[in-house]
């Protein structure tokens, strides 16, 4: 296990799953033996206003908050939530959009859109795959686990 804390933010409006994909994310660090550390943030998410999660794992983590250009991860949902936050993005960070902008093109059900995206960023992270799959799980509390599971995979395996 590395020293280097790994900085993860989401980013979309209320009911894209933002928070739910944060959870999963969370879950599958602490399940590979990471601390881990989460913020939320949201405005009048019900009305699909902004939301952000702000997701911090490592060795050792000591706030939930990501600072401004220390992002190494940016995964968006929507694109005007991308373009106001991708400022927290670190210069060597990676940006998800484009994998946002492929699901929205090939996952018929739109509820899983978060799904795909957790897959497409599991592959950047040194987290085991049977900690990503039980924390879809723990995430999805029973719900859609099946077609949950195989979005992640699909995404997972893709590239």
């Amino acid at each position: 296990m590395s020293d280097k804390v790994i900085n993860i933010l989401f980013c979309g409006t209320g009911g894209q799953g933002i928070l739910t994909a944060a959870e999963i994310v969370s879950l599958a660090a602490v399940y590979d033996g990471y601390h881990t550390k989460k913020s939320e943030v949201h405005g009048m998410a019900q009305r699909g206003g902004s939301v952000e999660s702000h997701v911090r794992y490592g060795k050792i983590v000591y706030s939930p908050l990501i600072e401004e250009g220390g992002a190494d991860f940016l995964v968006s949902f929507h694109k005007g939530e991308h373009d106001r936050m991708k400022y927290y993005l670190s210069k060597d960070g990676v940006d998800l959009f484009a994998d946002f902008e492929d699901a929205e093109k090939k996952v018929q059900n739109k509820k899983f859109i978060n799904t795909y995206m957790l897959g497409a960023l599991s592959k950047y992270l040194d987290i085991n795959r049977e900690s990503w799959l039980k924390a879809l799980e723990a995430g999805f509390k029973g719900k859609f686990v099946e077609e949950n599971r195989k979005v992640f995979l699909e995404a997972a395996a893709k590239g």
